[in-house]
């Protein structure tokens, strides 16, 4: 059983589920989000379930604070589990044809580099103790990217490949990486997503099924199956049948508040 886990992007959605899925006496969470209301009260839940939390109030484009606070944790709870989960959705709006280059930056720096930086905040510790799990929460966008939002494709395509290529750098150190790769999952996101949802899920499913992944070291965790299975293949289907089948989905999305 895991007994220190550090999640960011807990303050709603996957990462708040899993914070809750997690929670109970004898367990030390790190929860990182951007939201101190919002985190505060994730936190206060937790604890109520019996858990140690430390909450950190951090920014993931902020890279010298994301790691001082990583390895200020980790010297005081060893990391058996970090769960890179912070991301924002974020592509064309509706009155444009595609997103801006301003959008792109902007998802690329959260979703990929965010991401990479937190691993490797982490990772040295873990090398050395020879044990511990990550996992990089990507999304099923990484396997058939979506017209409307091509920077937040490419971000978790990026992470699903450096995910994948880290899992076989490191697995002879005993550290485990796991690579996440949700479809539709309830949260905040998702509200902005402007359009269908077809096969969406509750966040609490989507815990369950990333910590039974993780638990049989999966090298990626797909889910649901209903989605995943046609996103592996789609690669190999040729164009014109693929813009048939996801013009039912095209989106656009909500101005962030």
């Amino acid at each position: 059983m895991f007994q220190s886990i550090v999640i960011t992007g807990a303050s709603s959605g996957i990462g708040a589920a899993l914070a809750k899925f997690y929670a109970r006496p004898g367990v030390t969470l790190g929860l990182i989000g951007r939201d101190a209301a919002r985190l505060g009260a994730i936190a206060t839940e937790v604890r109520a379930a019996g858990a140690t939390v430390v909450e950190g109030l951090v920014d993931l484009r902020d890279r010298v604070v994301l790691t001082k606070f990583l390895i200020e944790f980790d010297a005081a709870h060893p990391i058996d589990l970090l769960i890179a989960n912070a991301g924002v959705l974020d592509g064309r709006r509706a009155d444009d044809v595609v997103e801006t280059a301003e959008i792109a930056r902007s998802v690329i720096e959260i979703n990929l580099i965010g991401a990479v930086d937190t691993l490797h905040a982490v990772l040295p510790a873990m090398r050395k103790r020879r044990r511990g799990h990550i996992a990089l929460v990507s999304s099923l966008a990484a396997l058939s990217p979506l017209a409307d939002a091509p920077a937040y494709s490419a971000s978790k395509a990026g992470l699903l490949s450096y995910g994948r290529a880290m899992r076989a750098a490191v697995a002879h150190e005993n550290v485990r990486i796991s690579v996440v790769c949700p479809g539709y999952v309830t949260s905040a996101m998702t509200e902005t997503h402007i359009g269908n949802h077809p096969h969406k899920i509750s966040a609490e499913e989507a815990a369950v099924l990333i910590d039974a992944g993780i638990k049989r070291n999966k090298p990626v965790i797909g889910f649901p199956a209903a989605l995943y299975l046609p996103s592996l293949i789609s690669t190999f289907v040729p164009e014109f049948i693929t813009r048939m089948a996801t013009k039912g989905i095209r989106f656009h999305v909500a101005p962030r508040r």
